[in-house]
């Protein structure tokens, strides 16, 4: 039955309808936690539209690894903000205010990302949209929330900080060594994920008593919720949660080791024919019986969890990683090559499932990145196009969606509520642009691009 569910997926999901379509969204979006979550919209169907003041846009823009841009765009821009419109609007102007107005008035959900204060200031916040559509959801997703003692300093924030703050890097070191880091960015992509549970939430409350509703989302208090065990272990045992490095404290044994060939393997076997079948792997089946690794309760007592991990740790020095995978299966028991970002990007079973995939862009070319990560059998979400330079649809929405006409398009210009990408990276287009590839004027909404 699965195998007939799934027949000829990748092949059949471009011809497919998308779960959210005839959606609208509104951005007003920078660096990573604010475009996130449309990009994750729009790859299920919505229409993205993306709001940016010109001629620099959003500050994400600058965002790439070692300084590098692909086709002078940065790929963690890319990698966030696909299937989107993009207009050049300056709400620091009252034309613009009104155009967004009038936007807000055809849409369904605002998203944005901006400092508490600023969309009313430009006359745009909840409230201020609420009294001409009521229906809207509005999700505002800061550092530390719209009230609160550091809402109230009008801190900022980013990854980094939150990962700081909430004890996520601290959370996420070895024991005795300072707070690491995480080098991607999982305060952003997992608070983008939220606030879009959200959403849906309240389109669906919107879908059953017809209200719309204000979302306020803190990036700080969603990567806590990631933490786990550690909140209430640190409340009910009044012991401070330590970092406990690649090994797991709920789980014994559950641990990464070093191989002989100098490569990396994670095991795990808590349940008792997993540990019997790694025992007798290591060919110390005696062990399995002994008291202090007898069950998994009594293996998790500090002083047997050392001791256990310490002899896993010696064997699997004289292995290699593949011996150790080849015993794991043979014995039933968890190990997993510990993989490099390349060794992924290459994976056989990535490819044939089609969750790393090859995007076709009209601008950008050819280039590989993720897939959707749930597969949806009769809606399934995708890219059709990627990511565009400030104000690139400027036109197609002010004429589509709004009506305006070439003289009133001209005079949004002309003040200034309106207007595109500066001559800089992240924002023009590809030196190779032929002036006309991409352009929405010239294709269907749901074609690809």
């Amino acid at each position: 039955m699965a195998e007939e569910t799934w027949k000829d997926y990748k092949k059949n999901r471009h011809s497919k309808p998308l779960p959210l379509k005839g959606l609208r969204v509104l951005e007003v979006g920078t660096l990573i936690l604010g475009p996130t979550g449309p990009g994750w919209a729009g790859a299920m169907g919505a229409e993205v539209i993306k709001c940016e003041i010109p001629p620099i846009g959003d500050t994400g823009r600058n965002m790439t690894p070692f300084g590098y841009f692909y086709k002078g765009f940065p790929p963690v821009f890319i990698h966030n903000n696909i299937n989107k419109y993009w207009v050049g609007l300056d709400l620091h102007k009252p034309e613009a205010q009104k155009v967004f107005q009038e936007l807000a008035a055809k849409s369904d959900v605002i998203e944005i990302n901006l400092r508490p204060g600023v969309m009313e200031k430009w006359n745009v916040g909840y409230q201020q949209i609420k009294e001409i559509n009521p229906r809207i959801i509005y999700i505002s997703k800061t550092g530390f929330g719209q009230w609160g003692p550091y809402a109230a300093e009008n801190r900022p924030s980013n990854d980094g900080a939150a990962q700081g703050l909430c004890g996520y890097a601290w959370m996420s070191s070895f024991p005795g060594q300072p707070p690491l880091k995480s080098s991607i960015y999982p305060c952003d992509d997992y608070g983008g994920l939220m606030g879009e549970v959200a959403v849906l939430a309240a389109l669906h409350h919107r879908d059953r008593t017809g209200e719309g509703q204000f979302i306020e989302l803190s990036q700080s208090e969603n990567i806590m919720r990631v933490m786990s065990w550690v909140w209430p272990y640190q409340q009910m045992t009044g012991k401070e949660a330590m970092p406990s490095g690649n090994r797991d404290v709920s789980i014994c044994p559950a641990d990464t080791f070093y191989c002989a060939d100098d490569d990396f393997v994670a095991i795990a076997a808590p349940a008792p024919e997993e540990f019997k079948g790694l025992c007798i792997a290591m060919g110390r089946p005696e062990l399995a019986n002994e008291p202090r690794f007898k069950d998994h309760l009594t293996r998790l007592k500090e002083e047997n969890a050392t001791d256990v991990i310490k002899i896993i740790s010696d064997w699997a020095r004289t292995k290699s990683v593949g011996e150790i995978e080849a015993l794991a299966e043979k014995h039933g028991f968890a190990a997993s090559h510990v993989r490099t970002v390349k060794d992924i990007m290459e994976d056989a079973h990535c490819r044939e499932r089609g969750f790393i995939s090859e995007i076709d862009d009209p601008i950008l070319g050819q280039y590989r990145d993720y897939g959707f990560p749930v597969m949806m059998s009769k809606t399934p979400p995708r890219v059709k196009w990627s990511v565009r330079p400030v104000g690139f649809d400027n036109e197609y929405v002010m004429t589509h969606h709004l009506g305006r006409n070439e003289d009133q398009i001209k005079q949004l210009y002309d003040c200034g509520a309106l207007g595109k990408w500066g001559d800089m990276p992240g924002r023009r287009p590809p030196a190779d642009w032929d002036g006309k590839a991409g352009l929405i004027m010239s294709r269907d909404a749901e074609g690809v691009a």
